[in-house]
């Protein structure tokens, strides 16, 4: 569950690349979160995850998607970041239809920022990998809520559970 937190970690300004398909085409733009936080009435839920086309990855992008509305009512907005491509995110988009903007953070900065990318234990070898996690903004670019290491499955209800009124 996403819990209040005493962590400060504030938006970054650096520009990162986001990738949506609005009327069937695909838009990847350069934006900063400060300049998204600053032109919307809305607060803000990132959410780190390791690939895309990967069953919890699916899941999670996919039942955001299917409460974007939910979201959107209790006013925030919604976006992925993993460390695929351009290219890679446009087929996810297109393979499930998602709803949510999607971040390519290939060069690792978004992540580093966020402290997301930790030592995992694959199968005995040791790697580093990104460590699914979520924070969600106010409007104001404020962070409210954290979590590291959560679950995929069913995490925007459980999300949607603390963030309703």
């Amino acid at each position: 569950m996403a819990k209040p937190t005493t962590e400060t970690i504030n938006l970054p300004d650096f520009p990162v690349t986001i990738v949506r398909k609005l009327a069937g085409n695909f838009i990847h733009a350069e934006i900063s979160f400060k300049e998204m936080v600053a032109n919307t009435d809305k607060g803000l839920i990132l959410y780190f995850y390791p690939k895309d086309n990967t069953p919890g990855c699916t899941t999670q992008a996919t039942e955001f998607t299917a409460h974007i509305h939910d979201f959107d009512d209790l006013g925030y907005d919604i976006v992925g970041v993993s460390r695929d491509s351009v290219e890679s995110h446009e087929k996810f988009i297109d393979k499930y239809d998602l709803q949510i903007p999607l971040i390519s953070d290939a060069d690792e900065k978004l992540c580093q920022y966020f402290e997301v990318i930790k030592e995992k234990n694959m199968y005995g070898n040791i790697t580093l990998g990104l460590v699914r996690s979520a924070f969600v903004f106010d409007k104001e670019g404020k962070l409210t809520h954290a979590q590291r290491n959560l679950r995929a499955k069913d995490y925007t209800s459980r999300l949607l559970s603390i963030l309703a009124p």
